[in-house]
């Protein structure tokens, strides 16, 4: 038990370690990308104003005082005021979140649902036709870009065959396009890598001695396979889904989806610290957060990688 508590502490303490090395980066290149009090203030506004409007932001400080305020306010969950919206960057943040995981959800359910019977379909039928054609298309959909794939699905469902509507969100009909386009690469780098990790536990003697006691292919694949093939199958996944949640900003902005990628790309041109500040510690807060959960599940599954 005490080797179990020692696993997950371990990583316990990497993940916020990591949380607050991306934060501490956030917030000295939003520094470093201009002043944004010219923007919320006419051009022939007076010297006396600028330096309020500073002080108000609290701009006027030493960065090593900001960076200090900014630690201590992201400890309570608190990013300060919008300087765009006028209102605290929490609150617009959360009303952008939800679309994005509506997109990131549905379409890291579609990437799996599809990628694992096919990669390990074409594990089994290797060297098939079936099996070049389903890792062409795979190949296909890592080497094309996002926003290619995006404006392909536009020009010939949207606007070719009428099928579905160009952007936005609505009903589900908005967000077949978004999906598919977000879970292309994600759809085609967890079916190869499903098929590459089926064919090197097909290889093992353990499976060759199964086949030989004479059970069926499918109890074969089914109970000595897939389980032996789980941890880079359950890696990849995990990665994918984190960059799916946190890493849909070319989909969103194709697709005019409201999310916090598209809302990140906005305030970035805004110059709105707190905002950018809150998006990118989320996202990458829910990214940690799957890749701790994919340690927890490494220690159940294997064992072996578990201090003792």
């Amino acid at each position: 038990m005490r080797g179990l508590l020692g696993f997950f502490g371990t990583r316990l303490v990497r993940a916020v370690v990591a949380v607050w090395l991306v934060s501490t980066v956030v917030f000295v290149v939003m520094r470093l990308s201009g002043d944004p009090v010219p923007l919320l203030l006419p051009p022939d506004a007076p010297h006396s104003e600028i330096l309020r409007v500073r002080k108000d932001l609290g701009l006027d400080r030493p960065i090593g005082v900001q960076y200090a305020v900014f630690l201590g306010n992201t400890l309570r969950g608190d990013f300060g005021r919008s300087i765009h919206f006028r209102e605290p960057a929490v609150t617009v943040v959360r009303g952008y979140l939800p679309a994005s995981l509506e997109l990131g959800l549905t379409a890291f359910a579609l990437a799996v649902v599809a990628a694992v019977p096919i990669g390990l379909l074409s594990a089994v039928r290797r060297n098939t036709a079936l099996d070049h054609a389903a890792m062409g298309f795979a190949l296909i959909g890592q080497s094309a870009p996002t926003f290619f794939i995006g404006i392909l699905f536009i020009l010939i469902v949207s606007l070719g065959l009428g099928l579905l509507p160009t952007g936005g969100r609505g009903d589900w009909r908005h967000l077949v396009l978004p999906a598919l386009t977000l879970g292309a690469f994600a759809m085609a780098s967890i079916a190869r890598l499903t098929r590459s990790a089926v064919l090197e536990v097909l290889r093992a003697d353990y499976i060759r001695t199964a086949r030989a006691k004479g059970l069926a292919e499918r109890l074969v694949v089914a109970k000595h396979t897939l389980k032996n093939a789980a941890l880079p199958i359950v890696t990849i996944t995990g990665l994918q889904f984190g960059t799916l949640l946190g890493g849909a900003v070319v989909t969103e902005t194709v697709f005019a989806w409201p999310g916090i990628g598209r809302l990140a790309v906005q305030s970035i041109y805004n110059r709105d610290y707190p905002v950018v500040q809150c998006t990118v510690f989320l996202s990458a807060l829910m990214f940690i957060a799957i890749n701790l959960a994919i340690d927890v599940v490494y220690g159940f599954l294997d064992p072996r990688i578990r201090p003792r």
